[in-house]
């Protein structure tokens, strides 16, 4: 909650301190989202920022190199299993963390880990709805985790593999976050009463799309970066009718011929883009926090399928695919002037827009 904005049940030191908390580890982790969050009513803001831990732990638990893959699997059920419990098992959870931490590589990491029983913590004093909800966001999103585990067992470039086709992908970005706008549209929706919560109704399957994009632009934009620990999110049906082996993705030679599949792929991601801000347009215009909070990550995304289209270096480890500082100022600060009418963002959208396809005409 932005400071000298408190709901009742804060006010007490121990609350407090917990806030206090859960904004440092929130910082620390996610610059950018953690911007989103800041900005969210504070009705649902330590409810999505205990999700998003949760969701963050999981996905670091997949994704870790410390662990064999095998063991990565046992932890991450582990961890699963807490939300299946009627109360979370806080000496399990300490074993648990006793076994992540001895092993941490990363700073980022090691806070996660280290905060793991707090953050049940919190979890255990949620409202009983607002428990449900995160337990079935978690419950869904780990099964993602488990596809990555599944999928790809190898994790360096020689080892790597690809999904099968475009309906396991289209699945996997539903499990790691269509389901996290199906949770965000949900957890909103109990909190807004007197603001018309009948039209979040029509939300979910927007929200469900909204997540995909975003999950998609991240894909698409990691490319480099997944392949080099052995996974390939792109599909090996695609894959084949352009006649690349999984062993020629490591080479930046391939990246002209990869090209048809990007632009694909960018247009997929797009059509699931033009669903979120469908999604924004409809969100009661009363609701500026909401409203901001999802403008950001929108206007962020479509302008990052733009990079993705025009890099050189899609391929490469090492490179960072996003757009710059400065433009994520400017998008924030003309986002505000969307926040007067949503005839201003469905402009500005349909301006960013344009420009991204006349990339994508360019590119073919």
């Amino acid at each position: 909650m932005l400071p000298g904005i408190l709901m009742p049940h804060d006010r007490h030191p121990h609350h407090l301190a917990e806030k206090v908390r859960l904004q440092h580890i929130l910082k620390n982790v996610s610059r950018s989202f953690y911007l989103s969050l800041r900005v969210l009513p504070g009705s649902v803001r330590k409810q999505v920022s205990l999700a998003y831990l949760f969701c963050r732990i999981a996905d670091t638990i997949a994704d870790t190199a410390i662990f064999p893959r095998c063991q990565r699997l046992q932890i991450l059920r582990a961890f699963r299993k807490q939300f299946l419990l009627a109360t979370p098992s806080f000496e399990d959870l300490k074993q648990l963390r006793a076994t992540l931490l001895p092993r941490r590589a990363q700073q980022e990491a090691y806070q996660l880990f280290y905060h793991l029983p707090a953050c049940f913590h919190l979890f255990v004093r949620l409202s009983a709805v607002d428990r449900q909800l995160v337990r079935e966001l978690v419950l869904t999103l780990t099964h993602g985790m488990e596809m990555d585990l599944q999928y790809f067992p190898g994790e360096t470039t020689s080892t790597v593999q690809s999904f099968p086709d475009m309906a396991i992908l289209d699945l996997y970005t539903y499990y790691v976050a269509g389901v996290v706008g199906e949770f965000w549209t949900k957890i909103h929706k109990v909190y807004m009463r007197g603001r018309q919560p009948h039209t979040f109704q029509n939300l979910y399957a927007l929200g469900i799309r909204f997540g995909q994009g975003l999950q998609m632009t991240n894909l698409l934009k990691d490319l480099g970066k997944d392949l080099s620990i052995g996974r390939c999110y792109l599909p090996r049906e695609q894959l084949e009718q352009l006649e690349i082996g999984l062993d020629e993705l490591t080479h930046p030679a391939t990246l002209q011929r990869l090209r048809p599949l990007i632009i694909q792929l960018t247009w997929h991601t797009l059509d699931h883009l033009d669903q979120a801000c469908h999604y924004v347009l409809q969100l009661p215009r009363k609701a500026l926090r909401l409203r901001l909070s999802c403008m950001w990550p929108l206007l962020f995304a479509v302008q990052t399928l733009e990079v993705i289209c025009r890099s050189e270096v899609l391929l490469d480890p090492e490179a960072r695919v996003k757009i710059s500082r400065g433009v994520v100022y400017r998008t924030m600060f003309k986002s505000l002037w969307c926040l007067i009418a949503p005839s201003m963002l469905a402009k500005y959208y349909a301006c960013l827009r344009r420009r991204l396809t006349v990339t994508l005409n360019q590119s073919v």
